[in-house]
């Protein structure tokens, strides 16, 4: 049985400090988009929408179910190569970022990619179901089994992600290819809801019966507005219906929904094409210029009369403006990167040709070569935050990723593993384990994200070889994780 979507899209750039919205979705009759931009002063809101625009090309391709999986791959990877050659041609753009879910209907199949922590749920006979994993700190803590649900729920660290695109080739998304039954119910949403409603909210709200998708998208965003959201909050909701009953308009709404001109659509870049459907969509043309007036023509000392004025007016706006922007910009705080070592700045990060806006306010004993790579790039492209309480929170969260980055695994002599060293037997360190002999090698890579490959270090002593001699003491051998002091 073939079926359509019938969907709507919702944004708010939430109660936070932040001066614009970094979220962008798209939702169209074979596509939905969802985005949600990082980087702070080095352009998030530029991320999503550059990603969403890159992808709208695949609502209304022609596609089979056996390469749509192919197909959408394709095209995230695509769209993450676009965003390194931005940051090439703007440096200023370096460190930006986005997570991304995108949902391709073929059919009766979903195709699904997804990178970062952005979410997508699927409701079935009253029952949600989160169809895609988190690549989050806090899922990793999840997976290990080392902090329960209701604990993630309220972690410090739920903000700090482990992949998203970045315009590097090592960013990969997950794909899986789902059914779609008539009935069914889609969310995308960005960590603005569900860091701050709860899942069984968000399940109340989309099992109500009667609610329009439209309707349900504004109770959510209603809903994490009531719950104090600092971050942007977007999502899309689509309901599996017959044919003939589904939405045929795109929507567009966050970064890429922005005016961006008024040029020819063959004349736009993809983001620009995708504000622009969103234009078509909601029925907004674009505001044509003022008419020049007949007597303004034929007069040219009125002519140059009014162009004093505005020069004068234009000249007392850019003035006032230029004080408001500095005392603003003063007020603002980042964490980045001096000598070596994490520091809180104050200002942003741009300079005014010579002028410099920012001063290091705080050089933290925190080395940046000490936390996990992800985050040495982060912090070297800075990290906005709401104010210097937010900066300190940064550094804390920093802090504490650095410490649980460098967890040993402990190789005990009858061959289990513990994550603790052991105080009543000698030990010694290895950089790895020898693979000839030892059964927990597999699990060890896993833990210590060593790889498939042949394990190296030929000097380390056997897993789970017994102590020689009568008086020999056991012994443990110590595995540090990669880039732990």
């Amino acid at each position: 049985m073939a079926l359509a979507l019938r969907y709507a899209a919702r944004t708010n750039i939430g109660l936070g400090s932040k001066a614009r919205n970094e979220d962008s979705a798209y939702a169209g009759p074979e596509l939905l988009v969802l985005c949600d931009g990082m980087g702070g002063h080095a352009a998030g809101d530029v991320a999503s929408s550059l990603v969403v625009g890159e992808l709208v090309h695949l609502d209304g391709e022609s596609h089979g179910a056996d390469d749509a999986l192919d197909i959408l791959e394709r095209a995230m990877d695509e769209a993450n190569h676009r965003l390194s050659e931005v940051m090439e041609v703007y440096p200023d753009s370096d460190g930006m970022g986005t997570t991304c879910i995108a949902m391709m209907r073929v059919d009766t199949k979903l195709a699904v990619a997804n990178i970062g922590d952005s979410r997508a749920y699927l409701l079935r006979d009253a029952r949600l179901t989160q169809i895609t994993t988190d690549h989050s700190f806090v899922q990793k803590l999840l997976d290990e089994g080392r902090i329960s649900e209701e604990e993630a729920q309220h972690h410090p660290q739920r903000s700090l992600v482990t992949r998203v695109f970045t315009g590097r080739p090592e960013d990969r998304p997950d794909l899986s290819l789902r059914e779609l039954r008539s009935g069914d119910r889609v969310l995308i949403c960005s960590d603005g809801l569900t860091d701050y409603v709860s899942t069984e909210v968000v399940t109340e709200i989309l099992a109500e019966t009667g609610r329009t998708p439209g309707q349900v998208a504004d109770a959510l965003v209603h809903t994490a507005l009531r719950a104090s959201t600092r971050d942007n909050v977007t999502v899309v909701v689509a309901d599996a219906v017959s044919p003939g009953e589904g939405t045929s308009k795109p929507q567009v709404v966050g970064a890429a929904s922005e005016r961006r001109g008024t040029r020819p659509l063959s004349q736009l870049s993809p983001a620009e094409k995708a504000a622009a459907l969103s234009r078509e969509a909601s029925g907004v043309t674009a505001v044509p210029e003022a008419p020049v007036l007949a007597e303004e023509q034929s007069r040219p000392w009125v002519r140059a009369l009014r162009s004093v004025g505005i020069g004068v007016a234009v000249l007392a706006v850019l003035v006032a403006g230029g004080w408001a922007g500095w005392a603003w910009s003063q007020q603002q705080y980042y964490v980045g990167e001096q000598d070596g070592m994490v520091t809180i700045y104050r200002g942003i990060s741009q300079d005014l040709g010579p002028i410099s806006l920012s001063t290091a306010e705080e050089q933290t004993d925190l080395p940046v070569e000490e936390l996990p790579r992800y985050y040495q790039r982060r912090v070297e492209g800075t990290l906005s935050a709401d104010g210097r309480d937010g900066a300190d929170r940064i550094v804390d969260d920093l802090r504490a990723l650095t410490a649980a980055a460098c967890v040993p695994t402990v190789l005990l002599p009858d061959g289990s593993t513990a994550t603790e060293i052991p105080d009543d037997m000698a030990t010694v360190t290895a950089d790895s384990l020898d693979e000839a002999g030892s059964p927990t090698v597999e699990s060890l890579q896993d833990s210590l994200d060593l790889g498939s490959g042949a394990l190296a270090g030929s000097d380390a002593p056997t897993s789970g070889a017994e102590p020689t001699g009568a008086d020999a003491e056991p012994t443990a051998t110590v595995v540090w994780p990669e880039g732990c002091p």
